[in-house]
């Protein structure tokens, strides 16, 4: 039996797209152990609160819910403990770097298994706000209504 291969989505973070200008995205690995790894495979976690901080020059992920392991024992984790992110030093010192500037911040878009590894997307993004978030929703609507009439020219061109 051999290893998971290609990516496989456990939890998204729809909402931080919405609420964040996304500036650079990282794909970082994650300390868990053996109990939050079952849970994962269940497919079980949510990233809607979750943020990332730096503490000691480290990064760590706060507020993501892995719910505990149905199967597990007294051993099992904490639904919402802080998890250590795995980066390479410079790209640690570049978001150290770029999060010293104001309004920067670092947010969890997607948790997935990566070749049997579970690993987590995150962004250095920058807060929206209110109008900025109803221009975009503008955006992506007049999109949506041009690729439809698009597709009804072509209809009834070819019809």
């Amino acid at each position: 039996m051999g290893k998971d291969t290609g990516r496989k989505l456990i939890a998204q973070n729809k909402k931080a797209r919405h609420d964040y200008l996304i500036l650079d995205t990282y794909e970082a690995g994650l300390v868990l152990t053996g109990t939050e790894v079952k849970s994962l495979r269940q497919g079980r976690a949510s990233l809607a609160d979750g943020f990332a901080h730096l503490d000691g020059g480290e990064i760590w992920l706060h507020n993501v819910h892995i719910p505990e392991y149905s199967q597990g024992t007294w051993t099992n984790h904490t639904a919402r403990r802080k998890r250590k992110l795995l980066l390479h030093r410079a790209e640690i010192d570049k978001l150290i770097g770029k999060t010293q500037e104001s309004g920067l911040t670092i947010v969890p878009l997607a948790l997935y298994f990566k070749d049997g590894r579970a690993k987590v997307e995150i962004a250095l993004a920058r807060g929206k706000r209110e109008y900025d978030k109803r221009q975009t929703l503008r955006e992506k609507q007049d999109q949506r209504e041009a690729q439809r009439a698009i597709s009804a020219a072509r209809r009834k061109f070819r019809g």
